[in-house]
């Protein structure tokens, strides 16, 4: 390759950022859909960050115009499967590479987005990664789909007869067989209102008694009361007080007018600090934590949401005894169930690992979760541990149907990341959004902070949370993938590898780009979010990756964070120095299996002094020389 690139001279960084940023809004087929991953790159920039890093500069002005007016329409998510575009941008890079595929790695590779774009490239791609969460992304997202693209010939054991298939079909034929195996055990805990409406999801508030001697009522737990705060749609529960009880009302759009002066922002509970309904008095935060802590604290079912298919919209009803009574009887399932996977496993089904107190990042210990599966009520405990089941029942069934192993092992990975997926939105950090009337995950944000009234989903319900509309989305990335014209290409299968940065796995002077998005200092504490996945995907599938799952926790000696100033117990030399030495040690590993006209490409981004002074300083020290910087 020539010595400068495009990207070293220019880059339309306005346009791309804008095409970066609308990426945001985009769900069908984009594989931010897959799988949650924190501080994903857009695939927008990725995709012609790297484009422009693997042509040369421009001979004269009007090439640069038409390279840059050909990026600011690559860059275009309409555009990432348009076969002419894909076409000109792989023959602009083998002219640039005499006819080879170009060696890209990304050390950091996350959820992907990278190593994607380079595959769309034509380019040959190296994926590595240190948190195995993210390694099986990168094989659901860039290996699987290139390796099974073509119809697979399965052989029916009893009438030897073959019959041909693919990974999409198959996904979707066993993750609905997941779900029917699940319906016929579970479904009866989550029954259809008489009028036909299914239950999307069921409100909980968290409750403690006033600890007023006189009173010593139960106070549900609220942040507010909106059910629906739309334009055109104001829904909102109404507490009122009886008989030293509080109780509710639906009132608002379609139910009893709002009270007047009544102000559904002003729920019963502010920064920890409870304020009785009923004789008005104060419960300070201390309190309340030892409450929790003392296991002084319940729950109470408050409302259900509804959808009728034969009707627009969502309704609402608050929650009866019979709502109650099934409850109950899931909880009594649960035991049973649990207490049999424990006789079969040897280890219990519910995730039992410590879950960490993390300063400005989980605070639901403070409040008596300390593990993982105490982020679950019964109902969700059951539903994710009989979907776990029927997952591996799944892959027990393909087998004996005749599947290849490693084939059936590909199929079910996507239905473990379909378990992960619903388990982010069915659990009890995981809040009702009513100005969209859906459910907002527990990785709404980069924390897991205490949620006081939450929503529990209704895993059948056809709508968000549940296992179909997780499937759908996997269906849909899949599909997305598979249409990639250079995923055709045998020859170019990427290689994903579960490896440090600092320890790279590849001979000198091997590859011809490294393209890499690495760790921003201190902002995401990546391995410790990810043990909410690795937890179930460990009781899903880790069977079939024993090198993945073999720790009881994602490995964290090794991950280039700092991590001391959250958690300085835990992480006592995880501090700013190590983070540089790391970060420095890693720059100097790209610099080693870079050939001598070798480019890198890293996307950085801290608010922080701090941070980009460590990034600065392991750059300096690496061998690396910059050439040129863009604020993307």
């Amino acid at each position: 390759m020539k010595d400068k690139r495009f990207i070293e001279e220019s880059f339309p960084v306005k346009e791309v950022s804008e095409e970066s940023a609308r990426e945001k809004n985009i769900r069908h087929g984009h594989i931010s859909t897959l799988h949650i991953w924190w501080a994903r790159r857009p695939l927008a920039s990725s995709r012609v960050t790297s484009y422009a890093s693997l042509i040369p500069a421009p001979k004269d002005i009007t090439e640069w115009h038409k390279v840059k007016e050909f990026i600011i329409k690559f860059s275009k998510w309409e555009n990432s499967l348009n076969m002419g575009d894909i076409e000109k941008a792989r023959g602009d890079i083998l002219k640039a590479n005499n006819g080879i595929p170009p060696k890209v790695l990304d050390p950091f590779s996350g959820g992907g987005s990278i190593p994607l774009e380079c595959l769309r490239l034509g380019c040959e791609t190296y994926a590595s990664e240190y948190n195995p969460v993210a390694v099986l992304i990168l094989k659901c997202t860039l290996e699987y789909p290139q390796k099974y693209w073509k119809s697979q010939k399965i052989k029916n054991k009893e009438n030897e007869l073959e019959k041909d298939t693919n990974l999409l079909i198959d996904v979707k034929k066993w993750g609905n067989w997941v779900l029917e195996e699940a319906k016929k055990e579970i479904g009866k805990f989550y029954p259809s209102d008489f009028d036909g409406s299914i239950p999307v999801g069921y409100i909980w508030a968290r409750t403690i008694n006033c600890q007023n001697p006189t009173c010593n009522a139960e106070i549900p737990l609220m942040r507010q009361f909106w059910l629906a705060k739309k334009n055109d749609k104001k829904v909102s529960l109404y507490p009122y007080v009886e008989n030293k009880n509080v109780k509710f009302k639906i009132v608002g759009t379609g139910y009893e007018e709002m009270p007047e002066g009544f102000n559904p922002e002003k729920g019963t509970v502010s920064r920890a600090i409870v304020k009785c309904p009923v004789c008005g008095a104060t419960i300070d935060d201390k309190q309340v934590r030892r409450l929790f802590q003392e296991r002084k604290s319940g729950q109470k079912m408050i409302a259900v949401v509804l959808y009728n298919p034969r009707e627009k919209g969502k309704r609402y009803r608050l929650a009866t005894e019979k709502d109650l009574e099934i409850f109950k009887e899931a909880e009594i399932c649960l035991e049973v169930k649990r207490k049999e996977l424990m006789e079969q496993r040897g280890f219990g089904p519910v995730p039992d690992e410590e879950l960490p107190l993390m300063s400005g990042v989980f605070n639901v210990p403070l409040y008596g979760i300390k593990k993982w599966g105490d982020l679950f009520n019964s109902r969700q405990k059951l539903a994710l541990i009989t979907f776990v089941e029927k997952v591996k029942q799944a892959y027990k069934k393909m087998l004996e149907e005749g599947y290849n192993e490693e084939y059936a092992k590909a199929v079910v990975s996507y239905l473990g990341i379909s378990i992960n997926n619903v388990a982010e939105k069915n659990n009890v950090v995981s809040r009702w959004a009513n100005t969209k009337e859906t459910i907002a995950g527990s990785s709404s944000r980069q924390a897991l902070p205490m949620v006081w009234d939450y929503v529990e989903s209704n895993l059948f319900s056809g709508s968000t949370g549940d296992w179909l509309n997780s499937l759908e989305y996997n269906c849909n990335v899949l599909s997305h993938i598979s249409n990639i014209p250079s995923l055709k290409n045998e020859q170019i299968v990427p290689k994903i590898t579960q490896s440090s940065a600092t320890d790279l796995p590849y001979p000198d002077n091997y590859l011809d780009a490294v393209f890499t998005d690495p760790p921003y200092y201190n902002s995401v504490p990546y391995a410790d979010l990810s043990d909410f996945f690795y937890v179930w995907l460990k009781r899903v599938i880790g069977d079939l990756y024993p090198d993945l799952f073999s720790t009881p926790l994602t490995p964290k000696s090794k991950e280039i964070c700092e991590m001391a100033g959250w958690d300085p117990k835990r992480y006592p030399d995880k501090d700013k120095k190590f983070f540089e030495v790391n970060l420095k040690k890693s720059f100097q590993e790209i610099y080693r299996v870079l050939k001598p006209k070798g480019i890198a490409t890293i996307v950085y981004a801290h608010k922080t002094t701090s941070g980009w002074e460590t990034v600065i300083n392991s750059l300096l020290d690496s061998g690396l020389t910059v050439t040129a910087s863009w604020p993307i």
